[in-house]
């Protein structure tokens, strides 16, 4: 049971910093825009934040049984997961890169359960399909997106701004910024609900297969009456008290901010205006949105990061500080095999220290 508390904790320490880590994504737009000022845009996307993350369970339970086979997760696998992502996502914000607590969760997870494996590389399930003959597995849900979210982000965003452009182009500039000074409200809303009902799911999913795996090696059959909730025969299935505690707690870590990040999103890789702001964040918003209700874990980093690209280089390709943006591609290259790594190397320390 103890252990199962310190997991508990982790859990709860990487929602607050995926809270404060990737607010800015969703943020970093309609603050460098100056439609809201730092303080009303964290409380605003705190707000939808919480309310996308009681929307649904579909992310959540690719998680915590679509990539890796569950006689390769011990308690001590998710806690190693939870560490390797806790210290990347650290290391992420102390140095402004704006990179995937998605993937930084994931890469960890795999890693771990490797390490637990034994290094048999069959327990993490590369493509496979489920009852509903729906693709499940690291290529489908984790590998295919990570490359296609980002390419659709960039295009989507080029081309919402080349539509509004030319619809625009004989409006005064002082009269589409006042239009879409209001309308980058409804976007950054609608931007942090997606985030919301992707991002916070992914910690759902992690604390279900914990809970799953405490129940099957009997952690929580001693408890008293009152306790029984945190047993979980289905891990699948998303207990409603964790979706709360997991959408408070990202709206919780949202409202502590992540200025470090917002500074590299929305203002270092290009100029922004209130209509560009509407249209990388209408972009992300639709992209991030479509992958939750499919259950596809993507990164909000990296498609909130390539709609703003898109929308910069419809201006003219130089608009985009190429320099700032090598910086985060390298973040994103990273993310997956070094927390994997750090999943796999916590799993044999604590195995070493008798864990």
């Amino acid at each position: 049971m103890t252990l199962f508390l310190f997991v508990l904790l982790a859990a709860v320490v990487f929602e607050y910093i995926n809270g404060f880590h990737d607010t800015a994504n969703a943020i970093a737009t309609v603050v460098s825009t100056k439609v809201l000022t730092p303080r009303q845009a964290i409380v605003w996307a705190a707000c939808w934040n919480l309310f996308g993350a009681m929307m649904g369970t579909a992310v959540a339970s690719t998680i915590s049984s679509g990539l890796v086979d569950s006689s390769a997760v011990t308690m001590l696998t998710v806690l190693a997961a939870l560490m390797g992502a806790i210290v990347w996502n650290i290391l992420t914000w102390w140095l402004g890169l704006p990179s995937s607590s998605s993937h930084a969760l994931i890469g960890g997870l795999c890693g771990a359960a490797l390490a637990t494996a034994h290094n048999d590389w069959s327990k993490l399930i590369w493509a496979a399909t489920d009852a509903k003959g729906h693709g499940i597995g690291l290529w489908h849900k984790v590998v295919f997106p990570m490359f296609a979210s980002p390419m659709f982000g960039f295009v989507g965003g080029a081309m919402l701004m080349f539509l509004l452009t030319a619809l625009l182009r004989k409006m005064r500039p002082l009269l589409v910024g006042q239009i879409f000074g209001k309308a980058q409200l409804v976007s950054a809303g609608f931007m942090g609900y997606s985030h919301g009902s992707n991002d916070a799911q992914k910690t759902m999913g992690i604390i279900t297969l914990a809970l799953f795996t405490g129940t099957n090696a009997g952690y929580f059959h001693n408890l008293p009456a009152w306790l029984s909730f945190l047993q979980v025969s289905d891990k699948s299935h998303v207990p409603y008290w964790v979706m709360i505690a997991c959408a408070l707690t990202m709206a919780a870590g949202t409202a502590a901010g992540g200025w470090r990040i917002i500074r590299t999103m929305g203002h270092k890789m290009v100029k922004l205006q209130p209509v560009h702001g509407f249209a990388a964040e209408t972009t992300a918003a639709l992209i991030i949105h479509g992958a939750s209700t499919f259950g596809i874990p993507v990164s909000t980093t990296h498609v909130i990061s390539t709609s703003i690209m898109g929308v910069g280089a419809s201006k003219r390709f130089s608009a985009v500080k190429w320099g700032v943006v090598e910086r985060i591609v390298w973040a994103w290259v990273l993310t997956l095999p070094v927390t994997g790594l750090l999943g796999y190397g916590i799993v044999r320390l604590l195995h070493l220290c008798g864990a």
